[in-house]
């Protein structure tokens, strides 16, 4: 059974190497220095700033996957973006085993939850074509493309895309 709840203090560390884990497939996908930007975005501490949430899904005891949700006007991307109106989902990841059980869709929807409680309008993220299964989740959701937001974080070419959901 499928749960959805925040990580504990403890889980942290072994989060954050699940995320690595989950997003070593992208890594022939793009050039090294971009994977490990890459990475050490993954890896950081960020998901400890004041007002981040970090989410984490488990499956029969075992957590199966995560995601970060970053408050309204917080530096998610490390002066990489402005700082934006609404919160940010950061760092999806989802254990390769775990995958196609519907658990991503569950981590972004409680992100939109949360942000629906907080009575934003919006809810943001960011993603790159590398990462085609994302992408598809995001727009069936139905998440938009905001290119004014767009970045490239390792000037070789590859584009972080900006994308935003309505939650009125």
């Amino acid at each position: 059974m499928l749960q959805i709840r925040e990580a504990l203090s403890n889980e942290i560390d072994s989060v954050r190497e699940q995320r690595v884990r989950a997003y070593e497939e992208h890594a022939q996908k793009v050039p090294a220095e971009h994977w490990n930007a890459l990475k050490k975005g993954i890896l950081s501490d960020t998901d400890e700033q004041s007002g981040v949430e970090l989410i984490v899904a488990e499956w029969d005891g075992e957590v199966v996957g995560s995601i970060v949700l970053y408050p309204a006007k917080s530096d998610a991307y490390s002066g990489l973006v402005d700082e934006l109106d609404y919160p940010e989902i950061r760092m999806l990841a989802v254990t390769p085993q775990a995958r196609s059980k519907g658990i991503a869709e569950a981590l972004v929807n409680e992100c939109i939850h949360r942000a629906k409680q907080k009575e934003y309008k919006y809810i943001g993220l960011h993603t790159a074509d590398f990462m085609n299964s994302a992408m598809r989740l995001y727009e069936r959701i139905g998440f938009e493309r905001l290119p004014q937001y767009d970045f490239e974080p390792a000037n070789d070419g590859i584009i972080v895309k900006a994308y935003r959901l309505s939650i009125e």
